[in-house]
């Protein structure tokens, strides 16, 4: 007798149903992907108990008559895919057919569907189809799933707790009504309203309901395309930051997604001006061609692959810096004062501009006024994923600096800031200025960090680095696996400039160094850098140089409480307005806040 036979139609549901439904979230997720599909534009979701008790989404859809309506609940039955031609050019978000059947086989679902002309009603329960009969004629589809787990306590008893719970799901429908902002999103727990969107296509508008006025008036519109992609929505200032990556929203073609690369190219738009490990608010709408990525890589559907990762890299850099380079990043110090409960708190307001305060129940019309502002700042995927260098370069002599000084004066750069004048110190660190517009304090350190750090660039940059012989050559030795990644980067090693030549199948011997090499510890210096390469998937010159320019700018900066002259302050200020990035330090710290004229005289009640 054979041994193998067919797994039966239940089982077979209950192990898809491992895939695709690991919490509550994944219900949620699977029936809204269906309703938006169905071309809906009002989306209910009621929860009780964050969905472990029950969860029903109701849409305004085409609906389904009654035949689709049982068929629905079979597996790999969809409407979305016709040929094998389909999977190349999927534009909708479901497309698998195991969604329905995979929740059927571990919840009790009822769904009462309409397409204008029938209602049906189908009891489904395990997996197995108690009824069907008619239903009430409202156009759409209801589902409501009750006891999520009930015939696999093991996963249930893995579900966190309800809080948690509530956050995944929250979390995704706001998502959701990112990506949808013309499909007016409801969501509630407990009959208590979480989220709530118009509908109105304004995406502005939706960030304002999830992430609330401070937030929403500090983004900034991004638009782009190339021969392949298209790109819009909002980035936040530098300032405005989060601890986490999961604030970057990430939509392609209308489809939630998580892309650690993405994350990194984004993280790196904004490095030396937001601090480490920080991470920016981004709501970022890709459309592309479906036939340039592949969705059909995880049962989530939450990754997808690109065939022109390049092409995207080059757009989102373009047009995110060319934003950043064009904004005045200086935060504004003036003070707000709030009571919670019996205590008085004073926050510093980090906006370069003053706002009126925004209303949620104004007009329309004054909503679109304030979407057309200019807007700025206030609140950490992936930094530059490069090891600490554990060597420093030596400071560049005084002809070297006056060199570069002199160059400057030549050929200043558009200065991004007006002229400051110095008036003073203050605790031997902050630099006291003035201008027209108001007072500023620098951080001297922070300052002289930013200038030090371009200056370096720029040497470490060079082409043609200074090199120098070695008296006595370096011989390194490496496993042969290690060896292979290493002679694979070559011509990394000369473009830094080492001179070097192989020595049998797994060693080098190095006869020529860059000059900017510690004097006395150069072989664990090369051995430092050599690690980089082998350790680092895709090794990249750029970040290596970023983060060797930025620890040597650091050690070569003066420090807090070094005191210097009045003219020292000024030409320290005149350089710091050619800088590139003037307005922080290669850490993200900011160099410049000030005190505008109309703070000041607010502060002291001149102005009422």
């Amino acid at each position: 007798m054979s041994k193998i036979q067919v797994m039966d139609e239940v089982l077979a549901n209950k192990i898809a149903a491992g895939e695709v439904v690991e919490r509550c979230m994944n219900v949620v997720k699977e029936l809204v992907e269906n309703a938006i599909d169905a071309k809906s534009t009002e989306i209910r979701i009621d929860l009780t108990d964050s969905g472990v008790k029950e969860i029903k989404v109701t849409d305004n859809g085409i609906g389904m008559d009654p035949e689709d309506a049982q068929l629905c609940f079979l597996r790999h039955a969809t409407s979305k895919l016709r040929r094998e031609e389909d999977l190349f050019h999927i534009d909708s978000l479901g497309f698998r057919g195991e969604a329905l059947p995979s929740i059927a086989s571990v919840a009790d679902v009822v769904m009462q569907t309409c397409n204008q002309e029938t209602g049906t009603e189908v009891h489904i329960s395990g997996g197995k189809i108690l009824s069907v009969s008619s239903s009430v004629l409202r156009p759409g589809t209801s589902i409501t799933v009750k006891d999520l787990f009930y015939n696999t306590p093991v996963r249930l008893k893995y579900l966190k707790n309800l809080y948690t719970e509530l956050s995944y799901i929250t979390d995704y429908v706001n998502k959701m009504a990112l990506s949808f902002p013309e499909i007016q999103f409801t969501l509630t727990n407990n009959e208590k309203v979480l989220l709530h969107t118009d509908g109105s296509n304004r995406l502005l508008k939706v960030i304002h309901a999830i992430y609330g006025l401070s937030v929403t008036k500090k983004m900034i519109e991004i638009k782009g395309e190339n021969d392949d992609y298209e790109i819009s929505g909002y980035i936040s200032y530098p300032e405005v930051f989060k601890s986490h990556k999961n604030a970057m929203t990430l939509l392609v073609n209308g489809r939630y997604i998580k892309n650690n690369e993405i994350y990194r190219i984004l993280t790196d738009c904004y490095h030396t001006y937001m601090p480490p490990d920080k991470f920016p608010i981004v709501v970022l709408k890709i459309e592309v061609d479906p036939i340039l990525i592949d969705v059909n890589v995880h049962p989530t559907k939450m990754d997808i692959k690109f065939s022109k990762m390049d092409t995207l890299k080059e757009l989102l850099e373009r047009v995110i810096k060319k934003e950043l380079e064009r904004l005045t990043l200086i935060p504004d110090a003036s003070l707000e004062t709030t009571v919670v409960g019996q205590e008085t708190r004073i926050s510093t307001n980090y906006a370069p501009q003053v706002y009126e305060e925004f209303n949620a129940s104004k007009k329309e019309e004054e909503f679109a006024e304030f979407e057309k502002m200019t807007l700025s700042l206030d609140e950490k995927e992936e930094p530059f994923q490069v090891a600490e260098p554990s060597f420093q370069r030596e400071e560049p002599s005084s002809s070297q600096r006056e060199d570069a000084l002199s160059s400057q004066r030549e050929n200043p750069p558009s200065s991004r800031i007006k002229k400051m004048y110095p008036v003073g110190l203050v605790h031997g660190t902050y630099i006291v200025a003035e201008n027209e517009d108001g007072m500023f304090l620098i951080d001297q350190h922070a300052a002289n960090e930013r200038i030090n750090y371009e200056y370096y660039l720029e040497q470490l940059s060079n082409p043609t680095p200074v090199v120098s012989d070695l008296l006595v050559p370096i011989s390194l030795e490496f496993p042969f696996n290690e060896y292979v990644i290493l002679k694979e980067h070559f011509d990394q090693l000369e473009k830094m400039g080492f001179g070097f030549e192989e020595f049998g199948l797994q060693t080098i011997v190095i006869r020529q160094i860059p000059m900017w090499l510690p004097k006395g510890n150069e072989e664990n210096a090369i051995r430092r850098i050599i690690e980089i390469i082998i350790d680092k998937e895709a090794f990249s010159m750029e970040r290596f140089v970023h983060k060797v320019a930025a620890t040597v700018a650091c050690k070569a900066s003066i420090k807090a409480n070094d005191a210097i002259s009045l003219a020292d302050m000024e030409v320290l200020l005149e350089r710091l307005r050619n800088c590139q990035n003037p307005f922080t330090c290669p850490h993200g710290r900011p160099t410049i806040i000030t005190y505008s004229k109309y703070d000041l005289e607010k502060l002291f009640k001149r102005s009422m």
